[in-house]
């Protein structure tokens, strides 16, 4: 199996320059640093809708609306373009995310934003007797599991 090439984003913004320029082809850039043509697409692409910054990795997950992702699959299901395209008009970093939306879109299942703000609700426990436990596992149910509102209810 190939080892993944790491590049340093100085490098990355180098040959995309350097490319853009009309100073080296693709399949030179492919063979020279050896990496795959999709992810040189993906550099280019990411260089031309957000500029250097997108070369640059981040040190946190970008977070999408669930408006975007589902108007990104119908445009997408839609014929609107490539998935290459749609990531251009929504400012999408990577084409997988796309495929992974499509997927749960087509499962019909939602598009869910993280419901505790990335709050760990569990890192603040008490001792608890069986009883109590019961009461509170028939609270959390009969509020559509809704574990957030169980864990905040005062005992």
């Amino acid at each position: 199996m190939a080892r993944k090439v790491r590049l340093p984003a100085e490098k990355k913004i180098k040959i995309v320059k350097k490319y853009l320029a009309g100073k080296i082809s693709v399949a030179k850039i492919i063979q020279k640093h050896g990496i795959l043509k999709q992810t040189f697409q993906g550099w280019v692409r990411l260089y031309q809708t957000r500029g250097e910054e997108g070369l640059v990795p981040s040190a946190t997950n970008r977070k999408y609306p669930t408006e975007i992702k589902i108007k990104a699959v119908q445009d997408y299901q839609a014929g609107a373009g490539s998935l290459c395209d749609i990531c251009v008009k929504y400012d999408i970093s990577n084409h997988s995310m796309v495929q992974k939306w499509i997927m749960m879109y087509n499962s019909h299942k939602e598009f869910e934003q993280p419901k505790s703000g990335g709050a760990n609700y569990m890192a603040k426990g008490r001792e608890t007797v069986q009883e109590e436990r019961i009461e509170i596992v028939i609270h959390c149910i009969s509020n559509n599991k809704n574990y957030i509102k169980t864990s905040t209810k005062s005992g």
